[in-house]
């Protein structure tokens, strides 16, 4: 019988679903898909695939055994507005989803240093906010999540906060043991590395790429270079320093997010801003009313 996941990581992008991903991918009884984003029912050239392809990612699965993929284009609204629909289509109603949130001015920002190093973006930050909306709208947590509820109900919805999950890992993996329907433990694991950091990216040169990967060049890089040179070279191709708002782009941002959190509230019933979200992020289990 073909397999298909169980659950989904749905995001939010630059919001720890690489850690989650890996961390449920270390316990026993879990099957997390290669490659961790699929992106299956949101990219349409990956849906022209066919089912069959998405079905085969699961098909080393034990028996018994959870399956899971993460892909964070399953909440980028309005990029990808048919992702809800497929997913209702090909898996039914019982596949459960976890969505990880951050600050929203923070998670906006880890974005634009990501699509700084793709490309994407080479305008300064500032202007960018203008420009180049994705980054408000994936930061719209209540927007990306009402799709889902009217399509599978906010019971097959976990939400975990960033925060929370920076500063309790091991209290944030049992809940999602819990939400799962696990009756055993889950441990995390501490020696982990951070997964998928933009800041230690290098901008995209395909170039340079090109000549890094050369199994011959890679080779000799790594007999006559210091590794001390090596990392001094790569500075090179790095954002220097974390880009800053201004205050009054700040206060604009936040007078946006604040209508979306305001919404997003009321379904945990507590009061969200962007000035309290780390504190309630902290202060609050989050549970849909």
């Amino acid at each position: 019988m073909a397999r298909q996941p169980d659950f989904v990581i749905v995001g939010g992008m630059k919001c720890a679903t690489s850690t989650l991903h890996e961390q449920l991918a270390l316990q026993p009884g879990f099957f997390m898909s290669t490659p961790k984003e699929p992106q299956f029912f949101s990219d349409d050239d990956v849906y022209a695939r066919g089912i069959d392809w998405y079905r085969s990612l699961f098909a080393g699965a034990e028996v018994g055994d959870l399956c899971g993929e993460s892909s964070t284009h399953y909440t980028k609204l309005p990029t990808h507005p048919q992702t809800v629909a497929r997913m209702r289509e090909h898996l039914g109603g019982g596949v459960k989803f976890i969505y990880i949130i951050r600050h929203p001015i923070e998670r906006l920002v880890s974005q634009y240093v990501h699509e700084w190093t793709q490309r994407v973006l080479s305008e300064p930050l500032e202007r960018a906010i203008d420009s180049f909306l994705p980054l408000i709208d994936y930061s719209r947590y209540a927007m990306q999540l009402e799709p889902y509820f009217e399509a599978f109900g906010k019971d097959q919805v976990l939400l975990v906060f960033f925060e929370s999950l920076e500063k309790r890992p091991q209290a944030e993996l049992d809940r999602v043991g819990t939400f799962l329907g696990l009756d055993r433990k889950l441990v995390w694991q501490t020696d982990l590395p951070r997964q998928n950091v933009s800041s230690e990216r290098m901008r995209k040169s395909p170039l340079r790429d090109l000549i890094v990967d050369a199994p011959v060049l890679s080779y000799l890089r790594r007999r006559l270079v210091p590794q001390s040179v090596r990392d001094r070279i790569k500075e090179l191709w790095m954002m220097k320093e974390r880009p800053e708002l201004s205050p009054a782009s700040r206060h604009k941002l936040a007078a946006v997010f604040n209508q979306d959190l305001s919404r997003l509230g009321e379904w945990l019933k507590i009061d969200l801003t962007c000035e309290n979200f780390k504190a309630q992020a902290l202060a609050h289990t989050p549970r849909w009313t």
